[in-house]
């Protein structure tokens, strides 16, 4: 009946006559479990949610079953306040529930036994920026009962587990539609986490003479001697995100700290070349083992760990410490590349594999904005997310699951919370905006119409709450809470909200609006709600016509920040842009080249650029793209392995907002987008900018979309696009159309 942190054993030992093919059994716990059958590990979970959808996984555990006598145990856990803010929890508990008869006989119950194990309690994380992911564990061995999984284990002093309470799934409440659970049960949507053993790439720095390479292998142990202190500094020579498993023997009370970092820090704080180590520290969250002196222990965190170096800091007391083994397991969405870009350009097929890296290891039960400090599904970095996934891997089973988890987190008064699941709640309002685009994407991607058309409501609280935000000059007046738009390093910038944003009139977050509206607009028409259809085209041009009015400056030949006319930014030219609020007589080439090149205005950082790069092919300047990607040709050369939130990071050297380059590589050099809803058909219009050569391969349902293209010094194209059968489309070059039919196409110079 508690809430308090707290690791739990629990045992239950079954007989089964015979072996049969099959044996279901739904799990799910609070806060985690890990999940064993006869002390073979098996899955864990449940998928991240809230306590109105609370995820049970489905397994078959029939091939670890054998004649007689089979043991079931998971290990369950509640961090309580030491969790992370995304970890949403109830109460500490394990349910498991078999599909029949047969099945019922592991269903939990006081038939069950359980242990406090108190080897596990929190190690506070002290680090100098926002952190989000809860403490460390701190593990003491001799307080850990190692065989409580075998046949033959003493369980006699462990208690009979406490039935707390009935499962019940989504809308089955009780006879008077009361009696409501404190977890409501849902069918996980989303396929269990990739998990694979790696190996790291070396050790860089040592206390100690080793055979390094042995030990790396996994084939000869390091001794550490008693009495003495001594650090090993691991690369895995790339960022990753795995469960750290380390093997060890003797040492009794040998203290191991094991600190993780994305890279090392020189004296003052700085990161450099993230392959270089030297005059450099490691600062991170950690975990501690404190030994028990017995044979072949292995520590495997509970959850995993982030990181591109890994120190061991161990401290040896009368016996020396044998280090066997140290490796880790790779955990991350189960997403497929089965898309590819190559081009003439090396340096784009490196941000190509750094960005889709990036990608993987923002993608865990949820999206996340970083693996490392946060572990939050954000809505901006989710929606570039969202496409980049969607256009790799053709999976698209993670985005609808954050659509569904976003909707859900929507508030009494309309918009969504920035980032959900979190048990801290946080209101940035242009999120909310930012979701209902992600909604239009996915329409367009996807042939869900029976989904689309569940979050329509959701769309329109969120339009409408900023609708009733509008004030008499025609702009958005006021808007509460977080206006973040973009981590802009201008003065007139606060904490990433544009100038005026929280006193209203500002033209980036009217512009977003607008942006919004029309993207929603079309949805709306296409489910016949055209009356709503022109209440909001009607707004969406009473709001440009004011930005154009109040806040265009001739001068300049720009759009102001806000009818002052005191700032400027990319930010708020990309927007009007995109919604053709500059007049169709104004000199759209002129106006991107002012916005690229007036470094006076405040400019886009890395999340925003996705923007930006879309306002250059609304106007007809998408072949400047290529020639933009400096700042991540920058994060390779300082040795970056993903990409950062910012382009020099003091913070996350992985952000999910910054793999954006991987979709436009696809949806605008190569120029694969879809030409109707439900990618019914598709639109081809590639933009080569200095690139001679394309070669790309997107996944589409019906089979895979291929462009290969050659472009010669005249601008004449040639070569062919291969599409699935059953796809039609069009390919576009110089404002001229082709049809495009299923199977091979020949273009031809012309």
């Amino acid at each position: 009946y508690s809430n308090d942190y707290g690791v739990y054993l629990f045992r239950k030992e079954f007989d089964i006559e015979t072996k049969s093919d099959k044996f279901i059994i739904n799990v799910s716990a609070d806060n985690r479990y890990r999940l064993y059958i006869n002390g073979t590990y098996v899955c864990n979970g449940p998928a991240r949610s809230h306590l109105f959808k609370w995820n049970f996984e489905t397994v078959d555990i029939s091939s670890y079953l054998h004649p007689g006598k089979n043991i079931i145990t998971a290990i369950v856990w509640n961090f309580s306040w030491h969790r992370p803010i995304a970890q949403l929890s109830g109460q500490t508990g394990l349910i498991i529930q078999g599909n029949s008869k047969e099945e019922y006989k592991v269903n939990t119950n006081a038939s069950w036994v359980v242990l406090n194990d108190t080897a596990y309690k929190p190690l506070p994380i002290r680090i100098n920026q926002y952190y989000a992911m809860g403490d460390g564990e701190d593990f003491t061995g001799e307080m850990h009962p190692w065989e409580w999984m075998s046949n033959d284990f003493n369980v006699s002093e462990w208690k009979h587990a406490k039935e707390i309470e009935t499962g019940k799934p989504i809308g089955n409440y009780g006879e008077w539609g009361g009696d409501l659970s404190m977890h409501l049960l849902s069918k996980r949507p989303i396929p269990f986490m990739e998990e694979k053993n790696q190996r790291f790439s070396k050790i860089r720095r040592s206390d100690v003479p080793i055979s390094s390479n042995e030990f790396l292998q996994g084939k000869s142990p390091i001794i550490i001697s008693a009495n003495s202190k001594v650090k090993l500094l691991f690369d895995q020579n790339e960022l990753t995100t795995a469960y750290p498993v380390l093997n060890f023997s003797k040492g009794n009370k040998c203290v191991i700290k094991i600190t993780y970092a994305e890279s090392l820090f020189d004296s003052n704080g700085n990161k450099g070349n993230r392959n270089d180590i030297e005059y450099k520290q490691i600062y991170g969250n950690a975990d501690r083992i404190i030994c028990d002196g017995g044979n072949n222990r292995v520590f495997q965190t509970l959850w995993w760990r982030t990181f591109r170096y890994v120190e061991l800091e161990i401290e040896t007391k009368n016996e020396p410490l044998l280090l066997n083994d140290f490796y880790s397991i790779f955990s991350a969405y189960p997403l497929k590349e089965k898309a590819s870009f190559n081009c003439d350009d090396p340096q784009l097929k490196n941000i190509w594999n750094i960005g889709w890296r990036t990608q993987r290891l923002c993608a865990n039960e949820t999206f996340f904005d970083c693996p490392y400090y946060e572990q939050l599904q954000y809505i901006g970095d989710a929606r570039i997310q969202a496409l980049v996934s969607t256009y790799v891997s053709g999976d698209s089973r993670l985005t609808k699951n954050a659509l569904t988890l976003l909707h859900e987190s929507q508030l009494p008064w309309g918009i969504t919370q920035s980032r959900f699941p979190s048990n801290q709640t946080q209101i940035i309002p242009t999120f909310s905006l930012v979701w209902v685009t992600m909604i239009y994407d996915y329409w367009m991607l996807n042939d869900d119409p029976v989904f689309v058309k569940s979050m329509i409501p959701g769309m329109m609280e969120t339009l409408n709450w900023f609708k009733s935000r509008m004030n008499a000059s025609g702009l958005l007046g006021p808007v509460e809470w977080w206006d973040f738009v973009d981590w802009v390093n201008a003065k007139d910038w606060e904490n990433g909200a544009p100038p005026a944003a929280h006193i209203g009139n500002s033209s980036v977050v009217s512009l977003q609006y607008v942006y919004t509206l029309e993207k929603a607009i079309k949805i709306f028409k296409a489910y016949s709600m055209n009356d709503m259809a022109d209440e909001y085209k009607n707004l969406a041009a009473k709001i440009k016509k004011a930005v154009y009015e109040k806040c265009y400056d001739s001068n300049k030949g720009l759009i102001a920040d806000s009818p002052e006319k005191n700032t400027f930014s990319q930010h708020a030219n990309a927007l009007a842009i995109l919604t053709n609020t500059f007049p169709e007589t104004t000199n759209k080439i002129k106006v991107v080249n002012t916005i690229l090149n007036d470094k006076d205005l405040a400019q886009c950082t890395l999340y925003f650029k996705f923007y930006l790069f879309e306002a250059l092919e609304k106007a007809g300047q998408a072949n400047q793209f290529t020639a933009l990607l400096t700042p991540w040709e920058k994060m390779i050369d300082n040795g970056l392995t993903t990409f950062a939130e910012t382009p020099d990071p003091t913070r996350s050297d992985c952000h999910a907002w910054s793999a954006s380059p991987v979709y436009y590589f696809l949806s605008l050099v190569s120029g694969i987008k879809p030409a109707s809803p439900g990618f019914k058909s598709v639109r081809i219009e590639p933009h080569f900018g200095s690139l001679k050569t394309i070669d790309a391969i997107m996944p589409h349902k019906l089979g895979d979309i291929h462009v290969k293209l050659l472009k010669d010094n005249e601008n004449n194209v040639s070569g062919e696009i291969t599409l699935p059968n059953n796809l039609e489309g069009v390919f576009i070059w110089n404002g001229i159309q082709r049809q495009l039919k299923g199977g091979i196409n020949k273009i031809e110079k012309k």
